[in-house]
């Protein structure tokens, strides 16, 4: 039987949020130019990342969807946006995806205690 991790719940939120960030462009009608691409590539990445790492944990894949919260979170700017809904899409899903993945690598390195049985 596999044992499952307390901290794959993060990567089904991280998974999810990588979901939607692929169909926003839709949602926020920015399917052209930098705006659209951005949200499918990075959200592809930090879904497919996510779902693998349900399947077979490695830290470097937090790592790494740590890397592409923090690229998301500033993108609209590096890639000058247009659309004030997608910048707060991009810059909520990234912020949100680095608290994450930075809540799960603590929990990695630093376990609760187990609570002592009375």
């Amino acid at each position: 039987m596999i044992e499952r991790r307390r901290e794959a719940v993060l990567d089904g939120y991280k998974l999810t949020i990588g979901a939607f960030l692929f169909v926003s462009p839709w949602l926020a009608a920015s399917t052209h130019g930098n705006m659209g691409r951005d949200a499918w590539i990075v959200g592809a990445l930090i879904a497919v990342i996510s779902f693998a790492a349900l399947i077979a944990f490695t830290e470097w894949q937090e790592w790494i969807v740590l890397a592409l919260g923090a690229w998301l979170a500033a993108s609209p700017w590096i890639l000058g946006f247009q659309s004030a809904t997608a910048m707060k899409i991009n810059v909520g899903a990234g912020l949100l995806i680095i608290y994450l993945a930075a809540l799960e690598l603590y929990l990695i390195h630093f376990p609760p205690s187990p609570e002592p049985h009375h």
